[in-house]
C-alpha cells in the first residue's frame, strides 16, 4: 500500500470515527440531561483518538496526557461537573498537540492550546476544501456537467406535472396529499452536531500551531526598563515597612485574639481584607519577579524579607477567611478561595527558591503549573458541596444556626449531611423543616437516577446510603418555602378594606 492510499484510508477511518462520536453525542445529550454520559463520551473520544492516530500512540508524552484525560473522564462518569469537563478538554488538547510539538513550558503549551482552539473553527472547512480539490483532480464526470445534463429533463418534467395537475383533479389531489416533512428538527440536530464536529475533527486532524519551541527566550533582558539599584533598594525598604505595619496589625488582632476596636466585629475584620490582601500579594510577586534578576546581595536579602512578609500576609488572609467561615458557614466557593490563597503562597515561595537556587524562569512557570494542576485535580476528585455541607452540619452550634435554604440549593451533595442533621435535632418544628428539605433533595436525586442519561455512580452510592438510613419512600408534604419554612397563613380581609356590595 503506497503512502497516498494509506493516507486516504486513514482519512476515511477518521471520518468514520468522527461520525460515530457525533452519533453517540446525539444519543447521549440531545434533549437529555447529562450525567455519567459526559464521562462516557470523553472515554469514547479517547478510544477513537488511539485508534485513528498512530503518532499519538507513538508519543510517550501524548500517552501521558491521554492517561490524565482518562482519569478526568472516569471522574466525570462518577460525578459530572464543569471543572472536570474542562480538565478533560485540556488533557485531550494537550494529547492532540504533543506529537506535533514537544512540551517546553506551560506558557507555550497554553498558547498552543488557544491557537489550536481558534484553528478548530475552520478545520473541517479546510479539509473539505482539500478533499474537493482532490476530487476535481480525478477523472470522471464533473459536477457541473452532470448538473447541465439534468436541467432540461428535470425542469421539463416539473413543468408538465404542474400543467397536468391544473387539468386533472386526480393528479392535483395526489400532490395535495404529499406532506413535506418538517425540516426544523433536522436543522436543530445539524446545529447540535456542529460544536462536536469542530472539537472532534480538530483533535483527529490537528495543525502545527504558530508557537514554536524557543520562540520566547525566558532569560532574556526584560521588556521593562531596568531600575537603578538605589531605586530598587529604596522601594524594597519602603514596601517592607508598609507590609510590616499591616502584618503587625494582623498579628495583634487576628492571630493573638486581642479585642478589636469599638464597633468592629471579627467577621467584619476577617472578610473585609481577605481578597484585597491577595491582590496585594500578587502585585508584590510581580515586583519580586522583576527585581529578583539582580545578583546584588543586599537586594536579595530585602527581597527575601519582603517575600516572607507576603507569605505571612497570605497566611493572614487564609486565617481571615477561616474566621469568616466560622461565623457565616462554609461554601464551595470559599473552599476554592482557600485553595487559591494556598497557591499564591506556594508561588511566592517558588519565586524565592528560584532566586536563591538560580533556577530559570521556565522552571518557575512549570513549577507553578504543576502546583495548580495538583490543586485542580484534587478539586475534581472532591465533592466540594458535600464537604461544605458536612462541615456546616458538624460545626454548627445548633441546628437552628444552619442555613437550610442554602443546603437545599446545594442539591444532592447535601443529602447525607441533612439526614445526619435531622437525626440530631430535637425540635419537632425544625425536624419538620429539615425533613421537607430532605424530601425535596431526595426527589431530585431519584429523578436524576431514574434516567440512564443522568445516572451517576456517585448518585447511586449516595441514594443507597440515604435509603439505608431513612427508607425508600419520599414523604408527601405540603408545599413550603426554600429551606422548609411554612407559608404564612393569609389574613382574613378587614371589614374596613372589603369592597362594598352592590
Amino acid at each position: 500500500m503506497n503512502g497516498k492510499t494509506s493516507g486516504s484510508f486513514t482519512f476515511g477511518f477518521k471520518l468514520i470515527g468522527a461520525a460515530a462520536l457525533i452519533g453517540l453525542a446525539h444519543i447521549f445529550f440531545y434533549g437529555e440531561e447529562p450525567g455519567w454520559t459526559l464521562g462516557g463520551f470523553a472515554l469514547a473520544w479517547i478510544v477513537i483518538l488511539l485508534l485513528t492516530r498512530r503518532d499519538l500512540r507513538d508519543s510517550r508524552s501524548a500517552r501521558g496526557a491521554l492517561a490524565m484525560a482518562t482519569l478526568f473522564g472516569s471522574l466525570l462518569v462518577d460525578d459530572p461537573g464543569p471543572l472536570k469537563a474542562l480538565m478533560v478538554l485540556i488533557a485531550i488538547g494537550m494529547a492532540t498537540l504533543l506529537p506535533l510539538r514537544r512540551y517546553d513550558d506551560a506558557i507555550h503549551a497554553a498558547g498552543r492550546l488557544l491557537v489550536h482552539g481558534a484553528l478548530s473553527l475552520v478545520a473541517p472547512l479546510r479539509d473539505a476544501a482539500r478533499l474537493s480539490r482532490t476530487r476535481r483532480g480525478r477523472s470522471g464526470p464533473k459536477l457541473a456537467a452532470v448538473a447541465a445534463m439534468l436541467v432540461v429533463p428535470v425542469g421539463g418534467s416539473a413543468l408538465f406535472l404542474a400543467l397536468f395537475a391544473q387539468a386533472n383533479p386526480l393528479i392535483d389531489d395526489a400532490f395535495a396529499a404529499i406532506r413535506i416533512p418538517d425540516l426544523s428538527a433536522l436543522l436543530y440536530r445539524l446545529l447540535f452536531s456542529l460544536p462536536f464536529l469542530l472539537l472532534i475533527w480538530s483533535s483527529l486532524r490537528p495543525r502545527k500551531t504558530l508557537l514554536a519551541p524557543g520562540s520566547v527566550t525566558w532569560d532574556a533582558a526584560p521588556l521593562l526598563p531596568r531600575l537603578a539599584r538605589a531605586t530598587l533598594i529604596l522601594s524594597l525598604v519602603t514596601f517592607n515597612l508598609i507590609f510590616a505595619v499591616q502584618n503587625g496589625l494582623d498579628i495583634a488582632f487576628l492571630w493573638s485574639g486581642a479585642p478589636l476596636p469599638q464597633g468592629m466585629t471579627l467577621a467584619d475584620y476577617a472578610h473585609r481584607g481577605a481578597y484585597a490582601l491577595i491582590v496585594t500579594a500578587l502585585l508584590a510577586g510581580g515586583f519580586v519577579l522583576y527585581a529578583a534578576e539582580s545578583e546584588d546581595a543586599v537586594l536579595r536579602r530585602l527581597i527575601t524579607i519582603w517575600v516572607a512578609q507576603n507569605v505571612l500576609l497570605v497566611a493572614s488572609s487564609i486565617l481571615r477567611t477561616i474566621d469568616y467561615i466560622a461565623v457565616y458557614s462554609l461554601t464551595p466557593w470559599r473552599i476554592a478561595a482557600l485553595a487559591w490563597m494556598g497557591l499564591v503562597a506556594v508561588g511566592l515561595v517558588l519565586i524565592l527558591w528560584r532566586m536563591w537556587r538560580r533556577r530559570s524562569a521556565r522552571w518557575l512557570v512549570n513549577a507553578n503549573a504543576l502546583a495548580a494542576g495538583v490543586v485542580l485535580t484534587a478539586g475534581c476528585a472532591s465533592d466540594l458541596g458535600a464537604i461544605a455541607a458536612s462541615w456546616n452540619v458538624a460545626h454548627a452550634r445548633s441546628a437552628a444556626d444552619i442555613d437550610l435554604c442554602h443546603l437545599e440549593r446545594t442539591g444532592p451533595s447535601a443529602l447525607l449531611p441533612l439526614i445526619a442533621l435531622e437525626r440530631r435535632t430535637a425540635d419537632p418544628a425544625l425536624r419538620e423543616r429539615i425533613g421537607y428539605v430532605i424530601d425535596i433533595v431526595a426527589a431530585d436525586l431519584i429523578r436524576a437516577q431514574a434516567d440512564w442519561h443522568s445516572w451517576t455512580w456517585q448518585g447511586a452510592r449516595r441514594l443507597a446510603a440515604a435509603r439505608s438510613r431513612i427508607g425508600t419512600q419520599v414523604r408527601s408534604r405540603p408545599q413550603r418555602r426554600c429551606g422548609g419554612e411554612a407559608f404564612l397563613p393569609q389574613a382574613a380581609p378587614s371589614p374596613l378594606t372589603e369592597a362594598p356590595r352592590p
